[in-house]
């Protein structure tokens, strides 16, 4: 039921982080304020499909 997905960043748009999550508990889309290295700052990462 876990689920391996990617947090990719709100302004710059790359993958920066993996992590996985139960499909059952949340249904819907992850949302963290994580440090992108891309940007230097702490942005708003979503989570996305792992190709």
């Amino acid at each position: 039921m876990r689920d391996l997905i990617s947090l990719c960043c709100e302004e710059c748009k790359q993958r920066n982080y993996t992590t996985d999550k139960n499909k059952r508990n949340t249904p819907d889309k992850l949302t963290f304020r994580k440090f992108c290295p891309f940007c230097h700052k702490h942005t708003l990462h979503k989570e996305g499909k792992i190709k």
